[in-house]
């Protein structure tokens, strides 16, 4: 313990302190809610929202917090068996509170979200709920569906390639599960289970709908990039009709730090075709391909740039056959070159993108999947295409463009969870005013945290990972591991093929296995 919090007192625990009567209210309700029928149950919901609609005396969402919490939590116990514990309600507090919420990996935090999600769909505004991936989004969507829909609340889910869905549990997919992936096989009445071969049968309870349907749900699931291209695309619309947001009124965002932190300043960028793709993206490739580094050209890797030198300058100029590259090439030609040595030197391939069916796909460096559509800006996608030797698509030029930052900046309110928060408790604070309570566990850890091991090189790093993975699996030990790129995946994966020891391998180019 510090100096300041022997002197002041823990300013965590003061906070928690402060959150035990209301948690005592919740759990003093419990017997009356269980007692309640599932039609009085979900009939809560529309007394909650005629209290908070009265017109003398409303009530605020803080006043109806205990009860709407002490709903959900009867209704998680009847649908999907799990009751959320006293760490969990506690949680679900401090995010109603805008604040975020620090809970370790089992916590249960999807479990705890529902809590705030569903006091704030009480307003009838709307509530997005903010997921890593689109994979997260679904799952999300359709295993806590099951208390909203018990609690009459509405779902979306808004997905990549603007495909959108209803949480609708009278709606079954039948999907063959394959090792190519999930293939939809069309609708099933009622609980019908299909076994369809020897293929394993899942149902998902998502019925198709548009965007503008997903978001006037009382709740509405996503990832970051989902909701921000939304926000870009409603800003370009003529008519307010077209819109498909309704407005930005909470978040509640998972992983917080990855989004509000890691891609803080990345841009979401919509963009429109320029000009044709010319032959010129070729030349500089080919160009580039010659020259030498430290002689030619310049890396700097904080940065992420690459600058040709003098001597570079030259040996560009001889390779095109003119005099001066900034008097005779123009801009233009310059913009080429250094795209193409950005492209050659700074990108690398099944680390930054990978080629798949002749395209260029970005791998997202945050999360390892491929951002389908997603192309970079200001020509360095056509540069590595060329690189690739792949079709060159035509350029872009920015037409709607917006930071993560900026955007959550625009809610209301916003909350978040994640394992890992106090370390950036700071920026938190500084950039969304945003308090982190480190939230307790329920149980006392007993996982053990070892010192790093550290090898004079990754040849060396590596056998000590396949010795380390195979003594664990002899005694029958799951093993996790994180690799930074798919290209030290796939190495890793062929070592230990070597030795025998079987293993699965999820990253960005076979993410639809991961189900």
């Amino acid at each position: 313990m510090s100096f300041f919090s022997k002197l002041f007192g823990d300013p965590n625990a003061a906070v928690l302190k402060t959150l035990q009567p209301i948690l005592d209210d919740i759990k003093a309700l419990a017997p009356d809610f269980a007692a309640l029928s599932g039609d009085a149950l979900k009939a809560k919901t529309e007394e909650f929202r005629a209290r908070l609609n009265a017109t003398e005396n409303p009530a605020t969402l803080d006043d109806l917090l205990p009860e709407a919490f002490a709903a959900v939590r009867e209704a998680a116990k009847r649908t999907i068996k799990q009751y959320h514990y006293d760490v969990q309600l506690l949680g679900g507090m401090v995010l109603h509170r805008g604040q975020i919420a620090e809970m370790r990996t089992g916590e249960g935090k999807t479990l705890t979200g529902t809590l705030p999600t569903y006091l704030h769909a009480l307003d009838g505004r709307g509530v997005h709920v903010v997921t890593v991936n689109d994979y997260l989004a679904k799952r999300d969507a359709v295993w806590m569906g099951q208390v909203y829909h018990a609690l009459g609340i509405s779902v979306g889910v808004i997905q990549q390639q603007m495909t959108s869905y209803i949480y609708d549990p009278e709606y079954r997919v039948v999907n063959r599960v394959t090792s190519e992936g999930v293939t939809d096989e069309g609708t099933v009445q009622d609980k019908e289970r299909d076994e369809l071969g020897s293929f394993h049968v899942e149902m998902d309870y998502l019925r198709p709908c548009t965007r503008r349907e997903a978001y006037a749900a009382d709740i509405t699931y996503g990832t970051n990039n989902e909701f921000g291209f939304d926000y870009l695309r409603d800003n370009m619309v003529s008519s307010a009709t077209e819109m498909v947001q309704r407005g930005l009124v909470y978040a509640m965002i998972d992983e917080v730090d990855s989004i509000l932190i890691d891609e803080a300043r990345t841009p979401l960028i919509i963009s429109a075709p320029a000009e044709e793709a010319q032959d010129t993206y070729f030349k500089c490739a080919a160009i580039v391909k010659q020259l030498k580094p430290k002689e030619h050209f310049n890396i700097d890797e904080k940065e992420r740039s690459a600058t040709l030198t003098e001597q570079g300058i030259t040996a560009v100029e001889k390779l095109l056959g003119i005099e001066n590259l900034y008097v005779e090439g123009g801009h233009r030609l310059v913009h080429h070159v250094d795209s193409a040595l950005k492209a050659e030197v700074l990108f690398k391939r099944d680390k930054d993108y990978v080629v798949k069916d002749g395209e260029i796909l970005i791998v997202d460096e945050f999360t390892g999947r491929l951002m389908v559509g997603r192309r970079y800006s200001e020509g360095l996608h056509q540069a590595i295409e060329a690189k690739e030797g792949v079709e060159i698509q035509r350029e872009s030029q920015t037409l709607a463009t917006v930071t993560f930052q900026n955007y959550f900046r625009l809610y209301e309110r916003i909350a978040g969870m994640t394992g890992t928060a106090v370390t950036e408790a700071e920026e938190f604070g500084k950039i969304y005013s945003l308090e982190v309570v480190v939230i307790p566990p329920f149980k006392k850890n007993a996982r053990v945290d070892l010192g790093d091991q550290i090898y004079k090189t990754e040849a060396g790093k590596f056998d000590a990972v396949v010795r380390e993975v195979k003594a664990r699996n002899e005694k029958g030990q799951p093993v996790l591991i994180g690799t930074i790129s798919i290209e030290k995946n796939e190495e890793l994966s062929h070592l230990l093929e070597l030795q025998g020891i079987p293993h699965q391998i999820l990253n960005a180019k076979n993410h639809e296995r991961e189900g």
